[in-house]
């Protein structure tokens, strides 16, 4: 995390554009229609443009509860300060299995590692939310480079990931944990 602070603005505004359209190009190969994506903080891999997503009908946005796990929203939808510096939006809650009709889930990390670990914050959100996650569906994670490392440790709650998005394009990762994706 300390990397992604001392990366000067302008090198991670280049790197959050990149990132965004291997994305946009991802999404168009797979055809993904519904994508479950967040809106990154300050620093974080894709900018705040991230949930702008070209082609997709739909775009479902998390929403925090109470006991850290992750509701859903739809957006565009005005977004508002949630907890943890979150932006969520400002729309109907649609529960929290409407990630399992997701083609393409777009999840936060601070690494992964080449068998698909992803290392996240430590609240356990996502791991919950992506044990719902279709065995069908794609789950990637945007990084910048260096952030693909070789090995993480894992927990047996940990959720494997099938692909990274970094300003070099989509990289697939290899696990056992799900089906494949299409």
């Amino acid at each position: 995390m300390s990397a992604r602070r001392a990366t000067a603005p302008e090198v991670r505004q280049q790197a959050d554009l990149a990132i965004r359209a291997a994305l946009a190009a991802l999404i168009a190969e797979v055809g993904a229609e519904t994508v479950c994506a967040y809106r990154p903080m300050t620093g974080e891999p894709g900018g705040a443009q991230l949930p702008d997503l070209p082609g997709v009908r739909r775009v479902l946005l998390p929403v925090l509860r109470p006991d850290l796990d992750l509701d859903w929203a739809a957006y565009p939808a005005p977004l508002v300060a949630g907890r943890y510096g979150l932006s969520e939006p400002d729309g109907p809650r649609l529960g929290l299995d409407a990630i399992a009709g997701a083609d393409l889930v777009v999840a936060p990390g601070l690494a992964v590692s080449a068998d698909g670990v992803r290392l996240g914050r430590g609240g356990g959100s996502y791991d919950r939310a992506l044990a719902r996650v279709s065995p069908s569906a794609l789950v990637v994670v945007p990084l910048y480079e260096g952030e693909l490392v070789d090995r993480l440790p894992a927990e047996p709650h940990d959720r494997p990931v099938d692909a990274v998005v970094t300003p070099a394009g989509v990289r697939l990762v290899s696990h056992t944990g799900r089906n494949r994706p299409r």
